[in-house]
């Protein structure tokens, strides 16, 4: 039988002890609160089905995101120098969305509302990569610090936003002459050599920003990237367009093969795409170029091309190999019967 006894003048403890289960108790305010819930942690304790509810109760989403970026992410996840990883800004969203709820009272209902309010601020993609990061967190509470959910991971309940669709956007010939023009005419000497080496390598911007000319291998004819998205050392072979290029640039005092800062090279890009009339065209494009004229060549398997991008999976790649069946198909034409 559970045991309900007045504490002060407005409180009400319930304790129930059964053997076999930890003891519980909580106090509430009404003596029929009491009662309702020292009768439903016995009966759930009679079915087999009772879950320690007193650690999901006493601990919010905002506890277990704080402890998931000081006690798993630092140790899990690749850190960047300028302390802006992507995981910190997803845990921030979510925190302040979602921080104050108790992990008993987080279920599918909240992280729904959450997605659709998101869905009108930012892209499915965002969202997506928020919602697998709450359920890191989740997995992390139950694994790392043993707490039940007692409603499970609500995550996993919930429809998920559709991947945006892959941008495929590709200068054409004339827009490309212009491009070329504006960069060169930039104030800023680096830009039109930074385009040239993120079309020639398919680095992205930040791998390109942190190259460094002790990585660069010009003899053997490679460049050594060791801060990269995927926290991972990957050497990228350099074409004697990207030597060319490298050999005219001047050598830096801070070491940096393209001495720029990121926002600094972005807006001096968005000037020369203005002034050449280029629109809806991103620092990025210049990346997705590359893998295309790569895939375009049709004498590079997809795991060689896998090596020169960096993708960990080859699902990002299956976009280009289209590009590489219709020179394929070509080769075929030309095969006499």
């Amino acid at each position: 039988m559970p045991t309900i006894r007045k504490r002060g003048d407005y409180q009400w403890e319930a304790q129930v002890r059964r053997k076999g289960y930890p003891p519980q108790s909580k106090t509430f305010n009404t003596r029929s609160d009491a009662d309702l819930w020292a009768a439903t942690i016995e009966s759930e304790m009679g079915r087999g089905v009772f879950v320690d509810r007193s650690d999901a109760e006493r601990n919010t989403v905002g506890d277990m995101i704080d402890r998931f970026t000081t006690e798993f992410a630092p140790f899990h996840y690749k850190l960047r120098k300028d302390g802006k990883e992507a995981w910190r800004f997803q845990c921030a969203h979510l925190k302040k969305a979602l921080g104050q709820f108790s992990l008993a009272a987080l279920d599918q209902k909240l992280v729904a509302q959450y997605r659709d309010k998101r869905l009108t601020l930012v892209g499915s993609s965002t969202v997506r990569k928020e919602l697998f990061m709450l359920s890191k967190v989740l997995k992390f509470t139950e694994t790392e610090c043993a707490i039940t959910l007692p409603r499970g991971n609500p995550v996993d309940k919930i429809r998920k936003p559709t991947e945006s669709k892959s941008r495929d956007r590709r200068l054409n010939d004339e827009e490309w002459q212009n491009l070329k023009i504006e960069c060169r005419h930039s104030r800023n000497i680096y830009l039109w050599p930074a385009v040239q080496m993120a079309v020639e390598t398919g680095m992205r911007q930040g791998e390109l920003l942190g190259l460094s000319w002790k990585t660069v291998d010009a003899k053997r004819r490679f460049a050594l990237l060791e801060d990269t998205k995927n926290g991972e050392v990957r050497a990228v072979p350099l074409s004697p367009a990207a030597l060319a290029v490298l050999e005219k640039l001047p050598t830096s005092i801070s070491g940096a093969v393209i001495p720029v800062e990121r926002m600094t090279l972005f807006h001096a890009f968005q000037a020369a795409c203005r002034r050449a009339g280029i629109e809806n065209f991103t620092w990025h494009d210049l990346r997705h170029e590359a893998l295309s004229r790569l895939a375009e060549r049709g004498d590079m398997t997809v795991l060689e091309l896998a090596a020169v991008s960096g993708h960990k999976t080859l699902q990002m790649l299956k976009r280009y190999t289209h590009l590489q069946a219709e020179k394929l198909a070509e080769k075929l034409a030309t095969v006499p019967r």
